[in-house]
C-alpha cells in the first residue's frame, strides 16, 4: 500500500496565483529513464529490453522504407476508433470472408514488438511495406512545454493499449479464431505474439504502462485511465481460463496469462490510495516504481480518480473467491465512494456559457472526475496546467471538451449491496 500522498505537495505542484479558484499548478510525470532505475536490476533490465525492442521496430520500417526506395513513409489509414474489429457480432460473421479479410489487416498492422496502435482503419488494406504503424494521433492543442508533445512526432503511440488498442486486436482475433472453418495458424501466431507482447510490457511490479516500448512522459505510468490496465487484467484473465473465445490458447500460454494477470491485480490493490491509514481509491495513473497518482496530459492532475475506481471495484467484485485483502479493499473504495457522492448537481449546457455545474434539485448522485487527495475536494485542470477547485472557473473549451463528472460509481452502490451480504468485513 501507498504511504500517505500529500497533493499539494512540493515535488507536485507549485504556488499558482492568488484567486481562490486557483489552488496549484501540474506538472509532468516522471518517465522511466535509465537515469531513475540505474539502482533497481529488475527494473534496469525492463527499460534496456524497452529501448532495444524501440530500436528493433524504428530499424525494421527504415529497412522496408530502403528495400522499396522510400524517402518517407506512407501513413496508414486513421480512424476515430478501431475501425472494423467489432466485438459484437454473430459467430457466424465472425466466420466468414469480411471478417477473415479484416483479420489480415489487423495482423499485417502488428508492430515487431507484437502490438498495435490507436486509432487505426483496419478496413481499408493490408499494410504496404514502409507504412507507419501508427497514423498521428497527437494533440490539435499542444502549447509550450505541454506534457502531451512527443519527444519524436513521428513515433508516438506505437504499440499502446490507450483507447482499447490492442486488446481489442486481440480479442478481435480471437473470434475470428474461434469462428473460422479454415486454418487460421498464422492468426493464432499474430495472437500469441500479442500476448508475449503484453507479457513483455508489464512492469517487474505487475503494472503495464500507457505505450511500449516506453514513450517517455506519462506514457510510462501505470496507466488505469480509460480502464488500460483493468482492460489487459481482464483479457489476461479470460486466456487463463481457456473458455469461448480463447479455447484454442495453449497451456502454456494460459498459465503465463494467468500468472501475469494475478501480478497485475496485485499491483492495482498495491496501488490503492492510503490517507492516514484509510484505503480509499485509485488515479488514472500512478509512477511506475512509487505507484503514487501521478499526471498525465495538462489538465489531468495526480488525484483521486473516480471513474476509474469504479470499474476497478466492479471488477474486484466479479471475482468468485476474493481473499481478504481484495475484500477490505473494495469495502473501503465504496465507502469513499458513498463519502464523495454529490447529490442535487448537473453538469450540463448553460445558455451560450458551455457546460457548468448548476444546482439540480433531485439528480445525482454524481461523482468529480477528480478529487484532490487527503481532502477529497472535487478539482479541475485546465489546458495552461492551472488547477482549480471550482469546474466553472476553467476555460470554456475544457468545459466543453472533457468529462468533468461521472456516474459510474452508482453501478458500484447497486452491485454493492449484495456483494456485501456475501463478503462481509470481519468482525
Amino acid at each position: 500500500m501507498n504511504k500517505l500522498f500529500t497533493f499539494l505537495s512540493a515535488a507536485l505542484f507549485t504556488a499558482a496565483g492568488v484567486n481562490a479558484a486557483v489552488i496549484g499548478t501540474n506538472v509532468p510525470a516522471l518517465p522511466l529513464t535509465s537515469e531513475r532505475v540505474a539502482a533497481l536490476p529488475a527494473w534496469k533490465s525492463y527499460v534496456e529490453k524497452s529501448t532495444r525492442q524501440r530500436q528493433a521496430d524504428q530499424d525494421f520500417l527504415h529497412a522496408e522504407m530502403k528495400a522499396h526506395g522510400l524517402k518517407e513513409a506512407i501513413q496508414p489509414p486513421k480512424s476515430a476508433s478501431p475501425k472494423g474489429t467489432p466485438l459484437d457480432r454473430t459467430a457466424g460473421w465472425y466466420g466468414g470472408d469480411d471478417a477473415g479479410r479484416i483479420a489480415e489487416n489487423v495482423i499485417s498492422f502488428q508492430t515487431p514488438a507484437g502490438g498495435w496502435a490507436k486509432h487505426t482503419d483496419f478496413t481499408q488494406h493490408h499494410r504496404a511495406p514502409g507504412e507507419l504503424f501508427a497514423g498521428d494521433s497527437n494533440s490539435r492543442f499542444i502549447i509550450t512545454n505541454d506534457f502531451d508533445k512527443p519527444a519524436d512526432v513521428n513515433w508516438s503511440y506505437v504499440g499502446t493499449f490507450d483507447n482499447d488498442a490492442t486488446i481489442t486486436e486481440l480479442r478481435f482475433l480471437a473470434k475470428v479464431i474461434s469462428a473460422s472453418k479454415t486454418n487460421t495458424s498464422e492468426l493464432q501466431k499474430s495472437f500469441t505474439r500479442g500476448m508475449e507482447y503484453i507479457f513483455a510490457a508489464q512492469f517487474p511490479n505487475g503494472g503495464w504502462p500507457q505505450v511500449w516500448p516506453l514513450q517517455g512522459g506519462y506514457h510510462d505510468a501505470v496507466t488505469f485511465n480509460d480502464d488500460a490496465m483493468l482492460n489487459i487484467v481482464r483479457l489476461l484473465r479470460e486466456v487463463s481460463l481457456g473458455e469461448k473465445d480463447f479455447v484454442f490458447a495453449s497451456p502454456a500460454l494460459r498459465a503465463k496469462a494467468d500468472a501475469a494477470w494475478k501480478h497485475g491485480s496485485d499491483c492495482i490493490l498495491a496501488a490503492q490510495i492510503v490517507v492516514n491509514g484509510m484505503r480509499t481509491v485509485w488515479g488514472q495513473q500512478h509512477d511506475a516504481i512509487t505507484l503514487q497518482p501521478t499526471s498525465a496530459r495538462n489538465y489531468e492532475m495526480p488525484s483521486a480518480s473516480s471513474s476509474e475506481s469504479s470499474t476497478i471495484i466492479l471488477f474486484l467484485m466479479q471475482l468468485p473467491k476474493p481473499d481478504s485483502n481484495v475484500v477490505a479493499t473494495v469495502h473501503a473504495a465504496v465507502a469513499w465512494f458513498d463519502k464523495t457522492k454529490i447529490e442535487g448537481k448537473a453538469f450540463q449546457v448553460v445558455g451560450k456559457e458551455s457546460r457548468k455545474l448548476v444546482a439540480a434539485p433531485g439528480s445525482g448522485p454524481i461523482w468529480s472526475r477528480y478529487y484532490e487527495v487527503g481532502t477529497d475536494k472535487p478539482i479541475f485542470g485546465d489546458r495552461d496546467k492551472s488547477i482549480h477547485d471550482d469546474v466553472n472557473e476553467i476555460s470554456r473549451e475544457r468545459r466543453k471538451g472533457y468529462g468533468w463528472f461521472k456516474d459510474t460509481a452508482k453501478r458500484v452502490l447497486q452491485h454493492y449491496a449484495k456483494w456485501a451480504k456475501q463478503h462481509p468485513l470481519p468482525a
